[in-house]
């Protein structure tokens, strides 16, 4: 029952209706059913689908059989009819149960939001880690639901609905899949391992480490390869890249940082991803520094950032330092860029711009510097003269006799995790 992935190309074009159904609950969390339904159209174009309408509910509840109502069904069943669709993609997450009945009663596939990220999410992970997360999450998500996926796991000629685990026996024996999911959970508890081993080492080497965070498709992945030239994907759709990648950025002044990017968050990210990917997406508690990213040209940016804002408050990691950089200014009308907040802790960039750029480096240098010290290192220490070019920013280099005096700009977390080896060293002022 290993994952295999797919490319987005298939045999059989998905021909979509999407369906929203906004409750009294949805209104009732402040999520914007509008925003949401949006970004379900770019899901579904990101996964290859072609979208041919949108149908909308307004309902108290959702209904326990077909999660919308009756006569929807039937609206739902003569547009598919009309359009010559062959899925209808749900914008909430929907039953095993209610999966049957839909099919049953309209003979198409039925896809839910959660289905459609997790399996964009399976054609997007390259790495062993992203790998696993992902066959996790799908099994997770399928395990409950199983009584509900007998057409969708039967159909041939690939899609939406079937890439990674989808493809498998599935129904056969839930053991099975409680047991590969055990195992998976056992495989991805060594990869955490192995990935807190290389932060413990990054913390004793005194890497100083910035986090990019954002919405989805926000330009997290351009910024990064802007400023370090790496060698990533970039391509303007949701979830363009999946597996976290950090690179040394070099600040004025010589001083060098981990620069890390980070998967995009969106409205609704599903529970079992969250959790799959959860020690991926801490590492943004290791953090000394977090740049949020905003696309600055979306309509929808303030309700992006709250997004953003609440996913951080869950990872614990909402009282780091943080900087919001503005991107895309250069798609913004000018009426749009003189909305933005100004001030400390605000910037308003464009990736493609080098002055923009430069400026970024310039703000992260300034917020990761902390007080002026000077340090007596004797000659024969060249360790700790290397820690010291490491962890702050040498302003000025002396020597005097057998001693090398370092005025250097340092900030207090800095200071604090390595004062065990430096507070003797210190001269007074």
């Amino acid at each position: 029952m290993a994952i295999t992935t797919h490319d987005t190309q298939t045999d059989v074009q998905d021909r979509a209706i999407l369906v929203s159904l906004v409750t009294d609950k949805i209104k009732r969390t402040g999520i914007d059913p509008e925003l949401s339904l949006q970004e379900l159209v770019q899901l579904a174009e990101t996964a290859g689908v072609e979208v041919l309408d949108v149908i909308r509910q307004n309902k108290e509840t959702p209904d326990s059989k077909w999660f919308i109502g009756k006569g929807k069904v039937e609206e739902l069943r003569m547009a598919a009819d009309g359009l010559g669709a062959n899925t209808a993609i749900f914008d909430q997450e929907l039953s095993g149960a209610q999966v049957r009945n839909l099919e049953e009663s309209l003979d198409l596939k039925i896809i839910d939001r959660t289905q459609l990220i997790l399996d964009i999410f399976a054609g997007r992970a390259k790495t062993r880690e992203g790998i696993i997360q992902v066959e996790l999450a799908q099994l997770s998500y399928l395990l409950p639901r199983l009584s509900g996926q007998g057409k969708n796991l039967s159909r041939l000629g690939g899609g939406i609905g079937t890439r990674g685990p989808g493809e498998s026996k599935l129904e056969t024996d839930r053991r099975h899949i409680r047991d590969r999911i055990t195992e998976l959970k056992r495989q991805l508890d060594e990869v955490i391992k192995t990935r807190e081993l290389h932060r413990e080492r990054r913390r004793k080497s005194g890497a100083v480490q910035v986090a990019l965070v954002g919405y989805t498709n926000a330009g997290k992945s351009t910024l990064l390869k802007q400023l370090t030239d790496a060698d990533v994907y970039i391509e303007n759709q949701l979830f363009a890249t999946l597996d976290p990648t950090s690179r040394v950025l070099q600040l004025p002044g010589g001083k060098e940082v981990v620069l890390t990017d980070t998967v995009g968050f969106i409205q609704n990210l599903p529970h079992d991803l969250v959790a799959s990917f959860r020690a991926t997406l801490e590492e943004v508690n290791e953090a000394n520094l977090v740049l949020h990213v905003v696309d600055s040209s979306s309509p929808m940016r303030e309700e992006q950032m709250d997004v953003v804002q609440s996913i951080l408050q869950d990872l614990g990691a909402a009282g780091k330092p943080q900087i919001v950089l503005f991107n895309k200014t250069d798609l913004c009308q000018p009426e749009q860029l003189e909305m933005l907040p100004t001030g400390p802790g605000f910037l308003k960039i464009s990736a493609f711009n080098q002055d923009d750029l430069t400026r970024i480096t310039e703000i992260i240098s300034d917020e990761l510097a902390g007080d002026t010290l000077i340090f007596r290192i004797p000659g024969d220490r060249g360790d700790l003269s290397s820690l010291l070019y490491r962890v702050g920013e040498v302003l000025e280099q002396n020597y005097d006799g057998n001693d090398v005096l370092y005025n250097v700009r340092l900030n207090k977390e800095d200071y604090d995790k390595w004062s065990y080896k430096l507070a003797e060293f210190i001269e007074p002022q």
